[in-house]
């Protein structure tokens, strides 16, 4: 079974104008709801492949009743904590023309016994699992709590895909999780680097896989990606042509589409081709893509 962790769930708000002024009443063309955060995207494209999984994390109020609701309608698992006070965020997302304006809520207060019922949940994870942690982690929770999770499992043969950045990515390493995907501006943040071209990207992708990872993404946005696999080969592939429509999803993508590819051809070449078409397939699209998206982009690589 894949498990995905969202610590903090939303409620995607998108409005569509064609104009917007601050300081004024804009209107808006139309409006679409969505059920958000980077383990829930990454669920739902698993489920768009083909493939189950189970949503963990927190979930609060009207609001993450409604998340909850999305996913199943979608026809994804979840077995979310449901905390008594507060309610799940709301993130409202403005798209005026070409340009994306994002504005992220907070999230309710996570208290230590929900990260005890978290815990509880997960050590019942069976060996040959993933689970994919992704995401920031909200201030109400302790810093080290992906650190947590992994050690608490790190005696079981289970996959770990890590989406996170600077330490919260670099203190995990040591766990040797089976996927990493920094961006190239991350990658370069963790070294205190301007990367300016694939060699550099290469060479400090490598960094991590010496410092644990086995297999690192590294998304360049319209210029593709790069894969450094488990067995130190080098993976390059150009971005597919097509007009950006929603960036929000695109990474989440990124990593479903690899484990799916993983999972069905045992093969880090076609699962890395299948990442890329996931992840740009989404971009081209007002939400994330769906199979026959991905499979359109796959038929025209070579």
């Amino acid at each position: 079974m894949i498990y995905t962790i969202t610590f903090n769930p939303s409620i995607d708000y998108v409005m569509y104008t064609n104009s917007f002024s601050k300081n004024n009443i804009n209107r808006i063309e139309y409006e679409e709801f969505y059920p958000g955060g980077k383990g829930i995207n990454i669920s739902i494209v698993l489920k768009n492949l083909g493939f189950e999984s189970i949503a963990l994390g927190f979930i609060a109020g009207f609001t993450g009743n409604e998340i909850e609701n999305r996913l199943k309608k979608i026809g994804c698992q979840s077995d979310f904590i449901k905390i008594k006070n507060g309610f799940s965020r709301i993130n409202i997302k403005i798209r005026e023309n070409d340009t994306e304006t994002d504005f992220n809520g907070q999230g309710p207060i996570i208290e230590e016994k929900d990260i005890n019922k978290l815990l509880s949940i997960i050590k019942n994870v069976s060996n040959g699992d993933f689970i994919i942690l992704a995401g920031s982690v909200p201030n109400t929770l302790p810093e080290n709590i992906y650190e947590n999770i992994l050690n608490k499992l790190q005696n079981k043969n289970i996959k770990f895909v890590v989406d996170a950045t600077g330490n919260l990515l670099t203190n995990v390493l040591k766990y040797k999780p089976f996927l990493i995907k920094p961006n190239h501006i991350e990658l370069g943040e963790i070294f205190n680097k301007s990367l300016s071209n694939t060699d550099e990207i290469i060479f400090y992708a490598k960094r991590l896989k010496d410092m644990g990872a086995i297999n690192v993404i590294v998304s360049m946005a319209e210029k593709g990606a790069i894969l450094v696999d488990e067995n130190n080969n080098v993976h390059i592939l150009d971005a597919p042509k097509g007009k950006l429509i929603n960036s929000v999803g695109a990474g989440d993508s990124m990593i479903a589409g690899f484990i799916a590819g993983y999972i069905e051809y045992n093969d880090y070449s076609k699962a890395f081709k299948k990442s890329v078409a996931a992840g740009s397939a989404s971009a081209f699209k007002k939400w994330l893509a769906k199979k026959n998206d991905i499979d359109k982009i796959l038929k025209k690589r070579p």
